[in-house]
């Protein structure tokens, strides 16, 4: 009978003191009295495995993929009941970034997209299409995908991590691994097992804003075309959305976000972007759950005052909001190089370079007044740039990769890269790093990047 493995109290113990020192703010905490003291217990060790990957999202799927294909045994951990991430639960319908030489898991992405008729342009598609489309890939590499569930805290031996604990139905359990992926966005898995890192603006300390995509229908895109409501068909963005923010201004109501964007999915069926919720951090519940809460009234009452409009928008409805609040920016997690907007700016080129990115910077308005409520690049065009593979391996412990935009990088860098066709090459590079390393005995940091393009 095989013997199950528990982590002891006094392990729990260590961990807590680790997860002390990552220096993290706890702001909403007004009107806490004292702590509460709970009696230690032992956390059951349900798995081992090769590769244990948290967050299945852009980069966490790629990761996933890349590891199981490259021969792992792969745990993926999520926190919703589906894969995605920003695709699918924050419903950002489209892929940035995706061309520039990009092939791998970003093409075969598209590919799959398209057998699935989902796509009316390619870089856009249909939620419900990518849900099933990232499942069977991960399915297919032998991946074991573990839905609604969170990773809550990180166990160490000395400075390498040796496993996740994750909370669910089941209870909290342990996952052992040879290596680990952080691909949450908000580097939750790195914070909490002692990495140093980054928030926001260097001067002001503020993060980008959330927003709230919503799907809609009862439009069409030949009528909203006509009136220059959407991009296409010799509609520029810039002229569309313009158009757009004016008819939101007739019918009464001015966004937050004053680049209001209509992207067309299917004739009939569009994602609307509307909405700019500030002064939110990602990783405070409450504060994410204010701007949840004021984006979906936001979207509510835009629907509404376009709908008594007529017109076009007679047969308006709102078919759906995102289950989750689209986040921009939280942890930049410490690694082995930070990725710098000087890098940008130069066209930086780097013998460990996973994938070039050429995305602008992409800096959402800090505050209402900054940048008219809009976006700005503030100032830095980009050159083309490699984003390395040391900004993917964490700097203070062992044994863990990052991918995705809580990788290592400024905040005029992270600006540029956070965006998903750039999630997903990084998220492949870590998933063959983190392989290679469990399955020959080696620390990620050991493994050379030739043999992870072979």
């Amino acid at each position: 009978m095989k013997r199950r493995q528990f982590l002891t109290a006094g392990a729990l113990g260590a961990l807590a003191s680790v997860a002390g020192r990552s220096g993290e703010a706890t702001a909403g905490d007004e009107g806490t009295k004292g702590n509460v003291v709970r009696q230690a217990v032992d956390v059951p060790v349900v798995e081992r495995a090769d590769v244990v990957v948290c967050g299945g999202g852009p980069a966490g799927v790629a990761a996933a993929v890349a590891a199981g294909r490259s021969g792992a045994k792969v745990r993926l951990i999520e926190n919703q009941g589906f894969l995605g991430g920003v695709w699918t639960a924050s419903m950002v319908n489209l892929i940035l970034d995706r061309k520039n030489k990009k092939k791998g898991l970003v093409a075969e992405i598209l590919a799959a997209l398209a057998k699935t008729g989902a796509q009316r342009d390619p870089g856009k598609f249909d939620v419900e299409a990518m849900k099933f489309v990232l499942e069977n890939l991960c399915l297919d590499a032998g991946v074991r995908p573990l839905y609604l569930s969170r990773v809550v805290d990180a166990v160490k031996d000395g400075r390498r991590v040796t496993h996740a604990i994750v909370e669910n139905k089941s209870g909290r359990q342990a996952l052992a691994a040879g290596a680990f992926i952080d691909a949450t966005g908000d580097g939750d898995l790195a914070a909490r097992a002692g990495c140093g890192f980054d928030w926001g603006h260097p001067v002001s300390g503020k993060t980008q804003p959330m927003s709230m995509i919503a799907l809609l229908g009862g439009i069409h895109y030949k009528r909203l075309n006509a009136q220059r409501f959407v991009r296409g068909d010799g509609v520029t963005s810039k002229a569309s959305k313009a158009a757009f923010l004016a008819e939101l201004k007739r019918a009464g109501v001015t966004p937050s976000y004053k680049s209001p964007t209509l992207f067309c999915i299917r004739e009939d069926h569009f994602a609307m972007m509307a909405n700019h919720q500030y002064g939110a951090s990602g990783v405070n519940a409450q504060q994410v759950t204010d701007a949840t809460i004021a984006a979906r009234a936001e979207i509510h009452r835009i629907v509404d005052a376009l709908r008594r409009l007529g017109g076009v928008w007679r047969d308006l409805q709102l078919l759906a909001t995102s289950p989750q609040i689209g986040v921009r920016e939280a942890r930049r997690i410490h690694g082995r190089y930070t990725l710098t907007g000087d890098d940008l700016l130069r066209g930086a080129r780097f013998d460990d370079a996973v994938c070039r990115a050429s995305f602008a910077v992409d800096v959402h308005a800090l505050d209402p007044k900054h940048a008219g409520g809009s976006f700005s690049n503030e100032g830095v065009r980009v050159i083309p740039y490699d984003i390395p593979l040391r900004s993917l391996i964490a700097k203070d412990v062992d044994g863990l990769l990052m991918a995705g935009r809580c990788i290592s990088g400024d905040f005029l860098a992270h600006a540029s890269y956070r965006v998903t066709g750039n999630a997903v090459a990084m998220g492949e590079a870590a998933g063959r790093t983190a392989a290679l390393a469990a399955r020959g005995g080696r620390l990620p940091h050991e493994v050379g990047i030739d043999e992870i393009r072979q």
